[in-house]
């Protein structure tokens, strides 16, 4: 699940880098230095990079694309200058990167809490995005009408009846099914089995279970008419919008930056998150392909 690997950035190590083989872009950088726009390894950090690079380009800069860089070493890969900035979540820079707990903290005390914490490593965050790519439990849209499921507080209530498509350690994880009992009380599934994370909705179209956790943008949610992501009505899991990243010396010396990467994040809601996933990961299109229809249809 996107969410969770993010989280394991937290254990960055300097020595992984080698691995890159990216080249480094110094510290005399000016505006006729190509700009490195990175990326992680799923769908969503692709698409919404290949955006920013699109961005960039149309505001007069020379692009340089970095995607697919792994999970664990990409946060030192822009302090590094490997990179000179990359999508990433609020939730996780506080979280893993900061080390700092998001708990009882909204979207705007965690997004400053990021932009204040990146500012030791010579970064800053821009504008976060609207768009929420957290945790999140998922019931089929025919189980949801039947029970009337539409938090997870009705979850809870009618647990009895629910066959749970979990994945190991979410059953072990604090802050996932422990922490979910915890803020809502006790789920007393009708059954709960653990299957890969990648099968979750294979299982579910299948008929075979009826709720699984999943990240609030997947592609799949798209499809009201399937999956009915339910509402975190107590607000266990914190908020994990989208935000570049980027470092300080290339944000000045490339002063069109900011206003270029803002335009597009003000759009990137999750709902449109969710729909740019879903040509990806559902109809099979190219990340690339997505990423220039939607720029060149909503960027003027």
């Amino acid at each position: 699940m996107r969410k969770w690997v993010r989280r394991l950035v937290a254990t960055v190590a300097v020595t992984a880098l080698g691995a890159l083989a990216l080249p480094t872009t110094g510290f005399a950088a000016n505006s006729k230095t190509p700009i490195i726009v990175g990326s992680k390894s799923f769908t969503e950090s692709k698409v919404v990079s290949e955006i920013y690079a699109l961005a960039l380009e149309k505001a007069g800069y020379k692009v340089t694309r970095k995607q697919n860089i792994s999970n664990s070493v990409v946060f030192k890969a822009v302090q590094t200058g490997q990179i000179d900035v990359y999508p990433e979540y609020t939730g996780t820079i506080v979280d893993a990167y900061l080390k700092q707990s998001t708990t009882n903290k909204n979207a705007k005390q965690i997004a400053a809490a990021a932009k204040k914490g990146v500012a030791k490593y010579k970064l800053t965050t821009l504008t976060p995005a609207p768009g929420n790519d957290s945790q999140g439990i998922a019931v089929t849209t025919k189980v949801a009408k039947k029970y009337g499921l539409y938090t997870i507080s009705d979850l809870q209530k009618k647990a009895n009846k629910i066959r749970f498509v979990s994945q190991g350690e979410f059953d072990q994880r604090a802050d996932a099914l422990p922490g979910m009992v915890k803020k809502y009380g006790k789920f007393d599934f009708k059954s709960s089995k653990d299957y890969d994370d990648s099968l979750k909705y294979k299982i579910l179209s299948e008929g075979k279970g009826d709720a699984a956790p999943v990240s609030t943008t997947d592609g799949q949610l798209a499809n009201g008419n399937k999956y009915t992501l339910l509402k975190d009505d107590k607000h266990l899991w914190p908020a994990y919008n989208l935000v570049p990243l980027v470092r300080n010396s290339t944000l000045k010396s490339h002063p069109k930056m900011a206003k270029a990467l803002n335009q597009v994040d003000k759009k990137l809601t999750t709902k449109t998150l969710t729909e740019l996933n879903k040509k990806v990961d559902v109809d099979g299109q190219n990340y690339q392909t997505v990423a220039k229809n939607w720029f060149n249809k909503n960027i003027n």
